[in-house]
């Protein structure tokens, strides 16, 4: 079996929380989240790494990020650009919204080759998630369908007081494969439970605080990305027709239309750790002080790059 190696989506500009906070510091010793999202992926095991960023952050990436980490993993980088279109379509005019985390992912075609992770740049996910999709891609192979993984954490794990979020919402069979995951655009934390509006907050669903969420956290084989590629000109057909503004390629949906093909089945994984992450400027001093606290309790050295 090929090595896995880690994906890192990391083309988002931050718009909500206002700069790009996929370089902001949170550690003790300037520190970005995703330092300790290596470090945890390179003592489970991965090798190899793939940032997916825009040409307009590339220098400021390379010079903050890029330069520390390819000394401590083999580094590629991929490019997720509007115009990154199959043959016969073009971006539609005014558009400036990216296309999505599936699209994301394509951006790597011509570099992964084997099995992989997805995470997301900025977000905390904690040394055991990264330990158990480690293990599941390295002892687990297609055969007749695609075997696939996700890490879950329980939603009041991955709620902010700042706002409202994005997540994916997940139901589950009773041996421990997904059965669906639904994207909700817009959670909100309510004491230890949270709710979504489908409606701009007319109306709201209630959740409660352990349902099984997804945070961009996957584990694939080479066949993804393959699935991803050959189903775009689909998705950008239903698109361009009805929100060619606003339409997303999203890795929820094209996981949900695998496993109603029968095509796959995806493994839910678990991890004890508490997600943390940056989602407003408002969440950034809370951050501040969990990682300082790791740092106070050895699970991570200081400073972490030696």
């Amino acid at each position: 079996m090929k090595k896995p190696v880690l994906i890192v989506m990391a083309a988002g500009m931050g718009s909500r929380y206002g700069g790009l906070k996929q370089i902001d510091p949170v550690g003790p010793n300037g520190e970005v989240i995703l330092d300790y999202s290596v470090y945890d992926a390179k003592r489970a095991g991965f090798e190899e790494v793939v940032f997916i960023i825009k040409h307009a952050i590339e220098k400021d990436f390379k010079e903050v990020v890029g330069a520390r980490l390819e000394k401590q993993l083999k580094v590629h980088y991929a490019f997720q650009e509007l115009d990154d279109l199959p043959e016969g379509y073009a971006v539609p005019e005014g558009r400036i919204k990216p296309w999505g985390t599936s699209h994301a992912i394509r951006a790597a075609r011509d570099i992964v080759d084997g099995p992989f992770a997805v995470i997301n740049a900025d977000d905390y996910y904690g040394p055991e998630a990264f330990q158990v999709v480690y293990d599941y891609l390295t002892s687990t192979q297609d055969d007749e369908k695609y075997r696939y993984a996700m890490v879950g954490y329980f939603v009041k794990n991955t709620v902010t007081d700042a706002g409202t979020v994005a997540r994916g919402v997940c139901e589950y069979d009773e041996n421990g494969f997904l059965t669906t995951v639904v994207e909700r655009t817009k959670i909100e934390k309510v004491g230890e439970n949270a709710r979504f509006t489908e409606d701009d907050g007319a109306s709201w669903t209630d959740l409660a605080g352990d349902t099984l969420v997804s945070m961009n956290f996957w584990g694939f084989s080479r066949s993804m990305i393959d699935e991803i590629d050959s189903r775009l000109p689909a998705f950008l057909d239903k698109a361009m027709e009805t929100n060619p503004m606003k339409g997303e390629y999203l890795l929820p949906g094209t996981v949900n239309e695998l496993l109603g093909e029968g095509k796959a089945t995806v493994k839910v994984l678990y991890s004890r750790d508490k997600w943390y992450g940056v989602t407003y400027k408002e969440d950034r001093p809370g951050v501040v002080a969990a990682l300082q606290s790791k740092h106070d309790e050895g699970l991570y050295p200081t400073p972490m790059w030696k």
